[in-house]
């Protein structure tokens, strides 16, 4: 890996339900790279839910008290990276959802401002230019919905994965439109969401590509039960595993009933 930062920060990994419970190679990955880059990394033991879930039904009351764990649990480390723009996006809602209690909102604006998701410290943080990772053939990459437009990820992936030796980058038809699944969107609205992802699929295929990549689990995972579904042979990683190296098992999907 090529870094440009001579910094040692202590980095925060937080580790997203979504990762805990279906993806732990992301995790590892993400440490992987940050260790790379010159990070020291921890993961908090204590760390629960962002609240993103309960924030977008309405109960601001259960959303609040996962807010409140969160800043609990990552004060005191220089920042907090996420492979996940989604759950990095909840947490810059914070200082809005705290914004009843301004020493609270003081200490969430300081957590949202330290706070990156994975692919965007690497490159804007720490200067990271190249990764020493390989995975040979062709992939398209999907932007999930909170990480591009909320957070500004959409350069920093491809600008890394243009570096993984033997892989192509081609662009599927769409790239940045929604997969359908949205959290509780894909429960609220089954047929709409069904849509969406049926068009994402057709979208990945039209590609030629050998590999779907993408920063997101919940994006992920949705297509890749729809691709497993109409028998695809598309690969699904997320991007994490693809630049430390790690894309060499069980893709995303494969194995599950």
């Amino acid at each position: 890996m090529t870094v440009n930062s001579p910094a040692q920060p202590h980095v925060a990994l937080y580790a997203t339900c979504l990762m805990d419970l279906y993806r732990p190679n992301v995790g590892f990955s993400a440490i992987q790279l940050l260790e790379s880059a010159g990070c020291r990394v921890s993961v908090p033991r204590g760390q629960t839910c962002c609240g993103q879930p309960a924030y977008n039904s309405g109960d601001r009351a259960t959303a609040r008290a996962l807010a409140l764990r969160v800043l609990k649990e990552f004060e005191g480390f220089d920042y907090v990276v996420l492979p996940s723009g989604t759950c990095g996006a909840m947490i810059g809602a914070y200082p809005e959802l705290l914004s009843d209690d301004p020493e609270l909102q003081v200490r969430a604006r300081d957590l949202a401002d330290r706070t990156f998701e994975l692919t965007s410290f690497l490159v804007d943080v720490m200067g990271v230019t190249a990764v020493s990772a390989r995975l040979d053939g062709v992939a398209t990459y999907h932007d999930s919905c909170s990480g591009l437009r909320e957070l500004g990820v959409r350069d920093q992936p491809r600008r890394l994965l243009s570096t993984v030796q033997g892989l192509e980058l081609n662009e599927m038809t769409d790239a940045q439109v929604c997969c359908g699944f949205g959290g509780l969107f894909s429960v609220k609205y089954p047929e709409i969401s069904g849509r969406m992802v049926a068009d994402k699929g057709r979208r990945v295929s039209e590609s030629g590509a050998r590999f779907l990549l993408g920063g997101d689990l919940g994006c992920l995972l949705n297509i890749a039960g729809r691709l497993r579904h109409e028998g695809s042979p598309v690969r699904v990683f997320h991007v994490a595993e693809v630049l430390a190296g790690r894309a060499d098992g069980q893709a995303i999907g494969e194995g599950r009933a």
